[in-house]
């Protein structure tokens, strides 16, 4: 399954066709939709008010694509965007007048038709096409637009996150070998402590030169358990394995994804607070700069 990004935008228009009897040209829509990140589905519509009642209609068609994010539909028709009267075709005179001599036939109290009223038809009427129709088709495109953008935007983010955690697999690789070495030199540095209290101690020191070693030893033991970050790194080699099959398997997973990224962060911040030499130190925090580039991309995802 793809993995959809919350951010995208699609525009699409339907209707307007030209009555090839009447030459009236039909109504027209166009549906523009814009979406951002968000914790939940929170959609805004902007409707023309004749045309309030296809909201639900709407809010299911979009709801029924789009489960995450903060989605703006902006619907405009052809009435919005005339600029001005328009130019009456012969046919659509003909046509008319043909009506209204039918309609003062049945009907000889019947007003005859105003100027306005015949730009008014000549701009809106002899349609075979609804505007509700025009509508929902325009928004069913915008919808397929939409989504197609935010995947194509999911697998930008899918393609940074790998990255990022192949970059963590290679930090937690350098961290492994540092800590041994951390406890030898440690180890060393107790050994010739000791030698210095002994030395300073002078020649009627009772303690024994393998009593010495042992107990450097066991302080060198102890420190090692105190700076050992082997579970620390074999947590976050087990978040990193499971971002990475979500990140395959696709579908919704924005939620489990910023879980899992907070959990980096834990282990990243034990990795730091036990760091006993210069380099894990730096380990730590090259882990957490991947991991914020981390958690910046996941808060777009679906």
């Amino acid at each position: 399954m793809p993995v959809y990004s919350m951010t995208g935008y699609a525009s699409a228009s339907a209707g307007g066709a030209t009555n090839p009897e009447t030459g009236v040209v039909g109504s027209r829509a166009s549906v523009e939709l814009r979406s951002v990140n968000g914790r939940f589905l929170d959609l805004s519509l902007r409707l023309p008010e004749e045309l309030r009642g296809l909201e639900p209609a709407l809010r299911e068609l979009v709801s029924g694509a789009v489960k995450r994010g903060k989605v703006e539909l902006r619907l405009t028709t052809g009435r919005e965007g005339d600029g001005g009267w328009p130019r009456p075709t012969p046919e659509q005179l003909s046509l008319l007048s043909r009506l209204e001599s039918t309609v003062q036939g049945w009907l000889s109290k019947a007003a005859p038709l105003s100027v306005h009223e015949v730009l008014q038809w000549c701009r809106t009427g002899g349609s075979s096409e609804q505007p509700d129709e025009a509508v929902l088709e325009a928004a069913r495109a915008a919808v397929e637009g939409l989504r197609e953008a935010r995947e194509r935007e999911g697998a930008r983010l899918v393609a940074i996150l790998m990255e990022r955690v192949q970059r963590l697999r290679e930090l937690a690789a350098q961290a492994e070998p540092l800590v041994p070495q951390v406890v030898q030199r440690q180890q060393q540095r107790f050994l010739e402590r000791w030698r210095e209290a002994l030395q300073t101690a002078g020649a009627g020191a009772s303690v024994s030169a393998e009593a010495q070693a042992e107990r450097a030893l066991t302080e060198a033991a102890a420190y090692a358990i105190r700076i050992d970050v082997a579970e620390e790194l074999s947590r976050l080699k087990a978040h990193l394995d499971e971002i990475e099959r979500l990140l395959e398997k696709g579908g919704e997973l924005g939620k489990r994804l910023d879980f899992l990224i907070q959990e980096l962060h834990r282990e990243a911040n034990t990795l730091g607070s036990k760091s006993a030499a210069l380099e894990l130190t730096a380990v730590s925090v090259e882990m957490k700069v991947a991991i914020e580039q981390m958690r910046e991309q996941v808060q777009n995802i679906e």
